[in-house]
């Protein structure tokens, strides 16, 4: 996983994570009380995006949206 944050607000973070089939990008909210990840299916540029207060349950809700379809 690779990550930035921004440097006046490190609470403010970026996250990205991928395999060979799935990209996923993680943004916290601004006061990091939450998170938004967008899940790309690599080879056919289909997105989809999920918002919670777990990193991880945005994750899991936006892989699982991306893969129902």
């Amino acid at each position: 996983m690779r990550g930035l944050h921004e440097q006046a607000n490190p609470r403010h973070r970026l996250r990205v994570e991928h395999n060979e089939h799935t990209l996923l990008i993680h943004l916290s909210d601004e006061d990091a009380a939450g998170w938004t990840t967008i899940a790309v299916d690599r080879a056919t540029r289909q997105w989809s995006v999920a918002q919670d207060a777990r990193q991880s349950d945005t994750a899991r809700g936006a892989y699982d949206a991306l893969y129902e379809q």
